[in-house]
C-alpha cells in the first residue's frame, strides 16, 4: 500500500512538471462555470381569462402588447384548457398537478393537508433551493394559508379580494397596481439570492361580486376601447339559451343570474366586455414592468415566465356569464411559456398540443431539474411542444361544485375535434363536433349519423373517469 501511494505521488509530481495538472484544474473550473444555473421561474395567473382575450390569439380589439411579446419570445399553447373551470379547484390542480378527483379540493373551505402541500410545486422547488414568493389571490381555503412555506407572502385572508385597496397612507390602490408593487419589491429583494420561484395571482379580470356585479378598472384605462364595437357572439342569440334543457334553463342557474345585470341588453354587453378587456390591459402593463425590471436587474436571461388563466369565461355565449360548464368559452384559457432559458427551437413556437392546468407543476419541476412525483397527473409542457412526447388525444373534464339548480354538475371528455359532456345529476348528454362547430351550436346526441362517435365518447368517458382517481 505504501509503495502504491508513493507511486501515485510520483505520477502527480510528473504531471505538475509537465503542466498538466493546472490545465486539468482550469478545465474543471471552466466546466463548472459553463454548467447552466437553475432558472428563476415566474408564474403569472389571471382570473377568469378566456383563451381569445389576447392579441396574439387573434383578438383584433384587445391591446396586450407585453403578453404578445412573451408569446413571440416563447411558446404559445393555442389549445390550453383547465380540467375544472372554477378558481378553487383549478388553482389546487395547478399547485398539485392533479385532477380534482385526486386532490379532492372541490369547494372554498377545503385546503391541502400537510402531506399534500409537501407535494405541490412550491414545496418541491423549495427543496431544490428556490426562494419562494406568492402575491395576490390564493383562491383556495384562506383560513389556513401556507404562508410559512414562502419567503415572501402577500395575499389577503379573503376568498375574493376587492379591487380597491386602502394602503397605509389611506390612498385607494387598485388590486392590479398593488400586485405590481409587490412584484417589484420581491424582485428587488431576491434578484441576487439564487434561483427563485414567484407565483403571482391577479384578481383581474374577475368581476367584483355584488348585486349587481361590477368591473372596477383603473382610471387610466377607463377610456380604453370606448369607441370599440364588440362583435356579438353567435351563441349570444336568445335561441341558444332556449336550447338548454329545463333543469339548466332556470333563473336559479348562477350563469344566468349573473348574465342579467351584465349582458341582458346590447349596451350592457358592449360595456361589460370593454371593462373585461380593460382589466386585462391593466395586467399587460404589469407584465411589461416585470420584464423591464428583470432586464434592469440583469436576470432576464435566466428567467422563465409562465402565463395562463385559471379558467375561461363566457361573455354572453349560450345566454351565460361565467365559467363552470364545459363550453369552450368556460374551459379554454391562454397559456404562454417564455424566456431565454428555453431551447432556441421552441422560441416563437405555436403549439396545438392540448395543454392543461395540471401540466404547470411538472413543467416547473422539470425546468428546475427536479424529480416529478408519481402522484402528479400532468406532463412537462416542453416535451409536448418539442414533439418528444406524443400529444394528448383528449382529457377528462369535471365540475361538481354545488349542483343543481345553481350549478348543474357536469363531467365529460374533451378531444381535439369532439366533446362529450354529461350532466350527471340528470343523465343528460351533449356531443359537439368542435372541429366543424367551434361555437357548439348543435348537440349531436340524437343525430343518427354520429351514433358511433357517441358510443366511443361514452366509453372513453368511463375509462378516463377511473384513470383520474
Amino acid at each position: 500500500m505504501k509503495n502504491a501511494t508513493l507511486t501515485s505521488i510520483h505520477r502527480l509530481a510528473m504531471l505538475v512538471m509537465l503542466g498538466i495538472v493546472p490545465a486539468i484544474s482550469a478545465w474543471i473550473v471552466k466546466k463548472q462555470s459553463a454548467d447552466p444555473k437553475k432558472p428563476n421561474i415566474i408564474f403569472l395567473l389571471t382570473d377568469d381569462h378566456r383563451w381569445d382575450a389576447l392579441g396574439v390569439m387573434g383578438n383584433k380589439i384587445i391591446q396586450t402588447p407585453n403578453l404578445d411579446a412573451l408569446a413571440h419570445n416563447g411558446i404559445l399553447f393555442r389549445k390550453a384548457y383547465v380540467t375544472t373551470a372554477i378558481c378553487c379547484v383549478s388553482r389546487a390542480s395547478i399547485m398539485s398537478g392533479q385532477y380534482e378527483s385526486r386532490h379532492k379540493i372541490n369547494d372554498f373551505t377545503t385546503d391541502f393537508s400537510p402531506g399534500a402541500l409537501a407535494q405541490t410545486y412550491p414545496a418541491l422547488l423549495k427543496k431544490q433551493g428556490y426562494k419562494l414568493g406568492f402575491i395576490g389571490k390564493l383562491g383556495i381555503d384562506v383560513k389556513n394559508q401556507p404562508d410559512s412555506l414562502f419567503d415572501y407572502w402577500s395575499s389577503p385572508k379573503e376568498g375574493q379580494p376587492v379591487y380597491e385597496l386602502i394602503n397605509k397612507s389611506g390612498k385607494i390602490v387598485h388590486h392590479t397596481d398593488s400586485v405590481n408593487t409587490d412584484i417589484a419589491r420581491f424582485i428587488d429583494q431576491f434578484a441576487d439570492k439564487g434561483p427563485f420561484n414567484l407565483s403571482v395571482s391577479f384578481k383581474a379580470p374577475h368581476e367584483l361580486d355584488g348585486n349587481p356585479p361590477t368591473y372596477p378598472v383603473q382610471a387610466r384605462f377607463k377610456d380604453l376601447y370606448k369607441n370599440a364595437a364588440i362583435p356579438k357572439p353567435e351563441t349570444a342569440d336568445p335561441k341558444y339559451w332556449d336550447k338548454h334543457p329545463d333543469f339548466f334553463r332556470t333563473d336559479k342557474n348562477i350563469g344566468r343570474e349573473r348574465w342579467k345585470p351584465l349582458f341582458a341588453t346590447e349596451e350592457l354587453r358592449q360595456e361589460t366586455t370593454r371593462n373585461y378587456y380593460r382589466l386585462i390591459s391593466g395586467v399587460d402593463e404589469v407584465v411589461g414592468n416585470l420584464v423591464a425590471q428583470l432586464k434592469q436587474k440583469g436576470i432576464y436571461e435566466n428567467t422563465v415566465i409562465i402565463f395562463m388563466g385559471d379558467n375561461g369565461f363566457s361573455l354572453g355565449e349560450h345566454g351565460l356569464e361565467g365559467k363552470w360548464f364545459g363550453f369552450e368559452e368556460s374551459i379554454r384559457i391562454p397559456m404562454i411559456i417564455s424566456g431565454p432559458p428555453l431551447p432556441k427551437n421552441l422560441v416563437g413556437k405555436k403549439s396545438d398540443a392540448i395543454a392543461l392546468n395540471i401540466d404547470v407543476a411538472p413543467t416547473m419541476l422539470a425546468l428546475a431539474g427536479a424529480e416529478v412525483p408519481a402522484g402528479m397527473q400532468g406532463k412537462d409542457l416542453l416535451q409536448f411542444a418539442s414533439g418528444k412526447v406524443a400529444p394528448r388525444k383528449d382529457f377528462f373534464y369535471e365540475h361538481t361544485y354545488l349542483g343543481s339548480p345553481r350549478l348543474p354538475k357536469v363531467e365529460g371528455v374533451v378531444g381535439q375535434d369532439f366533446k362529450y359532456m354529461k350532466y350527471i345529476e340528470h343523465d343528460y348528454e351533449e356531443l359537439y363536433n368542435t372541429g366543424k362547430d367551434p361555437h357548439e351550436t348543435t348537440n349531436l346526441v340524437k343525430n343518427e349519423a354520429h351514433k358511433q362517435k357517441l358510443l366511443q365518447m361514452r366509453a372513453r368517458y368511463e375509462v378516463l373517469k377511473k384513470e383520474v382517481q
